[in-house]
């Protein structure tokens, strides 16, 4: 093969790759924006204000002694933060990653930031449509029996932290990045 033959070659092969990383680059970016996590961040960025959130009917979750954020008994430096919970999803049955049924809070010096999203179903509904506990990111979620801290029948929750980074995974139920503290508590 001649020089000039070679240089056209070349610039083929160099054709054929900027396309295939252009395809590659395209591909990584649209299954990014379709997927569950940037769904449920467009579907609950209004709720960066929390007054959107009470306006579309989320209220503050307390638990049996009246404490609004959650903290691991007998670990107050990991916690979940303040749930704000939407009854009516709760009770519906039906898990859907836009629309979760509670929003988590972060006790900041600033106020309340949002954290996390978690997905909440009462099992007996859950139960007498399916045979296997719900799912959504891929993560099965946890089973909470009766007789918990929130006297709520036994129900099914995952929580999603995709609003703030959580060291323990992005599924995990306890952050150790969210603190309570002393006046947040009721």
């Amino acid at each position: 093969m001649n020089p000039p033959e070679q240089k056209r070659v070349a610039a083929g092969v160099l054709l054929i790759l900027a396309a295939l990383a252009a395809a590659l680059v395209f591909s990584a970016t649209s299954s990014e924006s379709s997927g569950p996590v940037p769904v449920a961040l467009r579907a609950t960025a209004q709720y960066n204000d929390l007054a959107a959130a009470k306006r579309d009917g989320f209220g503050v979750l307390k638990d049996k002694h009246g404490i609004t954020c959650i903290a691991m008994d007998g670990m107050p430096s990991m916690a979940m933060g303040v749930h704000y919970v939407r009854p009516s999803l709760v009770s519906d049955g039906v898990v859907h990653v836009s629309t979760p049924e509670a929003l988590v809070y972060e006790p900041t010096t600033l106020g309340l930031r949002l954290a996390a999203l978690e997905y909440v179903v009462l099992q007996a509904a859950w139960d007498a449509h399916h045979t296997r506990p719900p799912a959504l990111y891929g993560h099965r979620f946890a089973l909470t029996a009766a007789g918990n801290r929130f006297g709520l029948p036994a129900y099914y929750s995952l929580h999603a932290w995709i609003w703030k980074p959580n060291p323990s995974g992005e599924f995990a139920m306890w952050n150790p990045t969210v603190h309570c503290g002393g006046t947040a508590r009721r």
